[in-house]
């Protein structure tokens, strides 16, 4: 514990505000941080054929603003708490697809993470023990849409599929996966798109016990991917660049569910790493 202290010591220097300040919890949400990884983070590597399909043409085209927050114009749902179940990546996904949606539709409707544990199997995923972000949006895309959480409410455990297009909330007929540790490409992309679905390294102990400031612990390798979340934004703090990342470890987790982590600095936490996003 004292290492993770003193990691976030480092990251205090005399001039950041106290709300940028590094805070850390006593106890991890859920038990010890083998058991955090092994249940919570079931995030599974995507194949070298998945990546990239935007190119930085394509980026380079789009506006970047200096701060973005999806949360302002209510493309963000609240945080849930996926409890000790590996489906990360059904949080993820849904989260980016939800703000997608709000941007159709005008309604903010929280989708379904569960349908997604149940139902796709068959697209390569594995329910509570993992599953990809971008082979959520392939179910998706093969189903035709997703139910809501409402009609189809989160479980905490695999369960018989049971969707019904009397729930549907949601749908896509395409992903985007952003070039590979590109922190430029994934802010002109949150900037300009909407909330990103993304991968990092959540193998600390210091990101399982966050409960405030920003996030910048030299030691979270970008090479070590196990987790999904979800890029809401992005910002500057007394100088020092951060994105806003929404977990699905609950309110009790981190700013009420969110995260502050440090940016452009060398893609930390592989925040970068796996970026998708969905088209409608």
């Amino acid at each position: 514990m004292a290492e993770e202290h003193a990691l976030g010591a480092d990251t205090q220097p005399g001039g950041l505000s106290r709300k940028t300040q590094l805070h850390f919890r006593n106890e991890p949400p859920g038990g010890h941080a083998e058991e955090i990884n092994e249940r919570l983070n079931g995030l599974k590597l995507e194949e070298p054929a998945h990546f990239t399909n935007l190119t930085i043409k394509e980026v380079n085209s789009l506006s970047t603003p200096q701060s973005m927050d999806w949360r302002k114009s209510g493309l963000v749902s609240p945080v849930q708490n996926q409890g000790l179940c590996g489906s990360c990546w059904a949080f993820s996904s849904m989260g980016a697809l939800e703000g997608q949606m709000k941007k159709r539709t005008g309604v903010l409707v929280p989708l379904s993470p569960q349908n997604l544990v149940d139902c796709s199997t068959s697209d390569g995923n594995h329910g509570c023990r993992g599953g990809y972000i971008s082979k959520a949006f392939s179910y998706v895309i093969r189903n035709g849409g997703v139910d809501s959480e409402k009609f189809y409410p989160y479980e905490h455990q695999n369960g018989k599929c049971r969707y019904s297009v009397k729930g549907k909330a949601g749908y896509c007929s395409n992903y985007h996966i952003l070039p590979q540790g590109d922190e430029r490409a994934l802010q002109a992309v949150v900037a300009s798109v909407g909330p990103v679905a993304v991968a990092v390294n959540a193998m600390l102990s210091s990101f399982h016990l966050y409960r405030g400031g920003l996030y910048n612990v030299p030691g979270c390798n970008p090479r070590f991917i196990n987790h999904a979340v979800l890029v809401v934004g992005y910002g500057t703090d007394r100088g020092q660049d951060y994105w806003l990342v929404k977990n699905s470890w609950g309110t009790m987790w981190g700013e009420e569910g969110f995260i502050r982590l440090a940016r452009n600095k060398n893609n930390l936490c592989g925040i970068a790493s796996f970026a998708v996003y969905p088209t409608l």
